[in-house]
């Protein structure tokens, strides 16, 4: 039985490398790929440590096993990898609902894995259902970007309630901006504008 948590210590933070390693797009093959998604930015012990200790990941355990994560990544430790950099510096720039993102209390869903042999279980939701019980309370909204040759992960946190609200270059690679507004009591349209 597969519950959803939040990483207790080291550990689990050292499945989540194996996990991470495991789907990174440069391990897999192109058919699979395009056909389960994959993750793109690698990150090392220490700074999934520092996540940690700012805010501890959501993570789905099948028993002792990590199946599945969603890192949280704060204001304060985005600056610490280039890619999570990269996408501060544009949230910064955003206008949301009439207020620059700068001044907007938000989380960073610094990336989100499901095991090979537990995708179509649901995990994603159930993964983001937790994560949204444990912040809402103390984020106004979440927010992640999806490489946009990764049409699985878009349609996964379309699903989930995510919009897409802006973009950026990385690399060579075009990225979608999405947010999850948790205070909308329903879904709504808004203007997004950069400076």
């Amino acid at each position: 039985m597969v519950t959803i948590t939040t990483v207790a210590g080291i550990d689990e933070l050292a499945e989540i490398l194996t996990l991470q390693r495991a789907n990174l797009k440069s391990n897999l093959t192109e058919i699979e790929s395009d056909s389960q998604g994959f993750v793109t930015a690698e990150y090392d012990l220490d700074f999934l440590n520092a996540m940690h200790k700012e805010r501890p990941s959501i993570i789905a355990k099948d028993g002792d096993k990590v199946v599945g994560y969603a890192l949280v990544t704060t204001k304060k430790t985005m600056p610490n990898h280039p890619l999570l950099n990269d996408l501060f510096i544009v949230l910064e720039k955003i206008e949301y609902k009439g207020t620059s993102l700068q001044h907007v209390n938000y989380v960073v869903v610094g990336q989100l894995c499901v095991a090979k042999d537990y995708r179509g279980m649901g995990l994603v939701q159930k993964m983001y259902g937790h994560f949204r019980e444990t912040f809402a309370t103390v984020f106004q909204c979440c927010i992640t970007d999806v490489v946009r040759n990764n049409p699985i992960s878009l349609k996964a946190h379309l699903k989930t309630g995510f919009t897409i609200i802006n973009s950026l270059s990385y690399g060579e690679e075009q990225w979608d901006i999405v947010l999850w507004d948790w205070q909308a009591e329903e879904q709504c349209k808004f203007s997004v504008k950069t400076y």
